[in-house]
C-alpha cells in the first residue's frame, strides 16, 4: 500500500494563550508521525492571525491553531478567504469551540485524535462583519469581557470569569433594547442578549440544548429578569441550553436579526469586544471546514 502523501499544515501557536506554552515537543512529533509538515508562523508586528494565514496559505493544506476562542476568532477571516480547512488544540482558557465539536480538553490527546478527523463544513455567525464561531453578547457579558483582562484569564483560567461575574452581576442594570428579525419590530428591557452560532460558550454554557455548528440557525435568546439573584436561579438552565422554558427569558432561532440600542453598546464575539450597537447578525452558512470527528 502506497505512503499517504504528507500534508502541509500551517502551524500557528497562540503564545498568549492559557496553555500556550504547552505545545510539547510530543505534540510536534505526534502531529509530524502523523504525516503533517508542519510550517509554524506567528504575527510580527501590526499583523493579524489572519494577515498571517492569508500571506502563508501557498502550498498549505490546513491550518493547525493552538489556543482558544479568542485566537480562533481572530483567523476566522483568513480561513474564510484562503479556504483553507482548520484543525484546533485546546490551549485556551475555556475552549469552548472544542468542546462544542467534540475535540478532547486535553491537547496532546487532541493533538493525537487529529490524525483520525476529517474536515467537516461549519457555519459562521457574523455581526457587523465580524465572524465569530461560538456566541456574540450585548450586556452582562460584554461588561464581563471589558473587564476580565487577558493576564487575569492566563493567571485564574475559569476561577477568574467566576470572580469578575459576581462583582459585574451586581450591579449591571437592564436596558433598552429594539429587536427586529423575520419581519417583527419588537421592544424589551434586558438584562443580557446572547446569539449563538455554535452550542457552548463562556466556559461550558449552552445556548441551546440541542445547538449544532453546522444546523443553520442562529439561536437568539434575551434575559428580560428583573434582579440580579433571578440570575442564580437560571444558571442550571444557562449551563445546559433549556433556559427558553423560563418566562424571563426570550428564545428563538433564526438566520438574521438586528438589535438597536438607545446609545451605542459593546458587542462581545467568543470572548473578544468586537464591534458596537446596532448589530446586525447573520449566519454564514458552511463558511469553513474544520478537522472534526464525526458529527453525531
Amino acid at each position: 500500500m502506497a505512503p499517504h502523501p504528507r500534508r502541509h499544515a500551517l502551524l500557528i501557536v497562540n503564545p498568549k494563550a492559557r496553555n500556550g506554552k504547552g505545545f510539547s515537543p510530543s505534540m510536534r512529533s505526534t502531529l509530524e508521525r502523523g504525516g503533517f509538515s508542519l510550517v509554524e508562523k506567528a504575527a510580527q508586528g501590526d499583523e493579524t492571525l489572519s494577515d498571517v494565514i492569508i500571506s502563508a496559505s501557498e502550498g498549505i493544506d490546513l491550518v493547525i491553531v493552538g489556543g482558544g476562542d479568542g485566537t480562533l476568532n481572530a483567523a476566522a477571516k483568513g480561513l474564510v478567504q484562503t479556504g483553507l480547512p482548520l484543525a484546533i488544540l485546546p490551549l485556551g482558557t475555556a475552549n469552548d469551540f472544542a468542546r462544542t465539536i467534540g475535540i478532547p480538553a486535553n491537547p496532546i490527546d487532541a493533538a493525537r485524535q487529529l490524525l483520525t478527523y476529517s474536515p467537516h463544513p461549519i457555519d459562521l455567525g457574523e455581526v457587523n462583519g465580524h465572524l465569530y464561531f461560538n456566541v456574540a453578547s450585548i450586556g452582562f457579558s460584554a461588561e464581563l469581557a471589558d473587564k476580565l483582562s487577558a493576564d487575569a484569564k492566563k493567571k485564574w483560567g475559569k476561577l477568574g470569569y467566576a470572580i469578575a461575574a459576581g462583582r459585574i452581576v451586581m450591579r449591571s442594570e437592564l436596558f433598552t433594547a429594539y429587536l427586529e428579525h423575520d419581519g417583527l419590530t419588537e421592544k424589551m428591557k434586558t438584562f443580557q442578549i446572547s446569539v449563538g452560532n455554535g452550542k457552548f460558550y463562556g466556559g461550558g454554557m449552552a445556548v441551546k440544548s440541542d445547538a449544532a455548528i453546522d444546523d443553520g440557525l442562529l439561536d437568539f435568546y434575551s434575559l428580560e429578569i428583573h434582579h440580579w439573584w433571578k440570575l442564580l436561579q437560571l444558571l442550571p438552565s444557562l449551563r445546559q441550553g433549556t433556559h427558553s422554558k423560563w418566562d424571563d427569558v426570550r428564545a428563538f432561532s433564526t438566520t438574521e436579526v438586528v438589535i438597536k440600542t438607545k446609545k451605542p453598546r459593546p458587542v462581545n464575539t467568543d470572548g473578544e469586544l468586537s464591534t458596537w450597537t446596532p448589530a446586525h447578525f447573520r449566519l454564514r452558512r458552511k463558511a469553513i471546514t474544520v478537522y472534526r470527528p464525526q458529527p453525531i
